[in-house]
């Protein structure tokens, strides 16, 4: 079908977005707890003469529109914000907390764009379903949760996701990151990394701080580990290859006059590569329990794994697909190349777990002239990132960028009735 058509409207309904965008900003919650985000995707859905199905997984929201025989396409939104205390000073900025996981309160913030991933979601599904006489298929809206803890895409196929709604033809997804806004950027192939995250505990024996000799101290059993784990990539992976070891945690002791039982490293692994990936993994559990066994310590350290992402590979034949509908749409000088990002995503579980392509792009929301200046200045690396408390992207063009990127990807699949 032709996007034309469904994207006729997008002006007018632009405003009645932004005002969404806004709420939903303001209005943040955690993983796996954004109820209130839930029912305002579930009540656009149904407004638009969708079939909904809430509480997938917990709080995910699936819209289907059938409209005859024909390819179905599904899109995915992700929902969950941060724990992340914003420092935008907009006007409609975040000043909200929660209770988490371990019962702490913290600030919440869409630091990560998500709240605009919704937005774009509900604008697409609409004006989709208001041209629905001019295509057939099914069109299928995933408002998923759970994405900043990697739980949300596997909580939702856990509870039936597959077996309860029609398996796509392809999966399409988008995220916002820096990037001059109005422009999209993708690539065939691996487009987020793998990520790992791990916790180590390292066992010593406490003691008074002076008389070392009575203890085994896991303070400097950690700090060797961490200084070991840093070889992995620069001695371990080759050039061609990439690989990102980042430890986040170096947690032990509470006084400074007592050397304590125990150490806590929190790391973060990201690989391009399956076979990479694994040598990584090999790596990290070699080193972590050599060094214990050298510095002698009284049991071998404990691994636990934090949270896994999968490689998100784009499909090739659907990546070309999009790329030249997009390209048709936005003009050549509007669709960019990019490189892997080093970031990750558990849209992938969608597509690999259900045997189906799929397809997932970026989009820029920094200010074309801010961009522009960092670009010229060499300070690219210097405009705020997603996660920072700063990462703010512009309403305009974002919005309506990312609104007509899920119309045009849709489209693709969708034809003319």
């Amino acid at each position: 079908m032709s996007a034309t058509k469904a994207l006729q409207h997008l002006d007018s309904l632009l405003p009645d977005l932004e005002a969404l965008y806004k709420d939903v900003h303001s209005h943040p919650e955690l993983s796996m707890q954004e109820t209130r985000t839930a029912a305002l995707a579930a009540d656009r859905l149904r407004a638009a003469g969708y079939e909904v199905t809430t509480g997938i997984g917990k709080t995910g929201v699936v819209g289907l529109l059938r409209n005859g025989d024909g390819p179905k396409v599904m899109l995915r939104a992700d929902m969950d914000a941060l724990p992340v205390e914003e420092a935008t000073d907009l006007p409609y900025a975040s000043k909200a907390t929660m209770t988490n996981r371990e019962g702490q309160t913290v600030p919440v913030s869409h630091m990560c764009g998500h709240d605009m991933h919704v937005t774009w979601l509900a604008g697409a599904a609409k004006l989709v379903a208001d041209a629905r006489s001019t295509w057939k298929g099914t069109l299928m809206a995933v408002f998923q949760p759970g994405e900043e803890t990697a739980e949300g895409a596997q909580a939702m196929i856990d509870d039936g996701l597959f077996k309860r709604f029609p398996k796509p033809d392809v999966v399409l997804g988008q995220h916002v990151m820096v990037g001059p806004s109005g422009t999209v950027a993708g690539r065939p192939g691996a487009i987020t990394s793998a990520a790992d995250s791990l916790q180590i505990r390292l066992f010593g024996r406490g003691a008074h701080g002076s008389m070392p000799q009575a203890s085994i101290d896991p303070v400097v059993m950690a700090a060797s580990t961490v200084m070991r784990l840093q070889t992995i990539v620069s001695r371990e992976v080759a050039a061609a290859e990439a690989a990102v070891v980042t430890i986040g945690a170096l947690q032990a002791g509470t006084k400074e006059n007592v050397i304590p039982d125990d150490a806590i490293i929190k790391l973060n692994v990201r690989t391009f590569d399956e076979g990479v990936r694994k040598r990584v993994m090999a790596a990290i559990e070699r080193i972590v329990n050599a060094e214990a066994e050298a510095s002698g310590a009284p049991r071998k350290p404990e691994i636990t794994t934090l949270d896994h992402y999968p490689l998100n590979l784009n499909d090739r034949d659907a990546s070309k697909r999009v790329v030249d509908a997009f390209r048709a749409h936005f003009g050549a000088e509007r669709v960019r190349e990019t490189g892997p990002a080093p970031a990750s995503e558990d849209f992938g579980s969608f597509g690999t777990e259900w045997h189906s392509p799929s397809v997932f792009w970026f989009v820029g929301g920094t200010d074309p002239q801010t961009y522009a200046k960092a670009k010229a200045a060499n300070k690219i690396n210097e405009l705020p990132v997603n996660h920072s408390p700063k990462f703010a992207p512009v309403i305009h063009p974002t919005l309506r960028t990312g609104v007509e990127a899920l119309v045009v990807a849709a489209c693709a699949w969708l034809p003319e009735h």
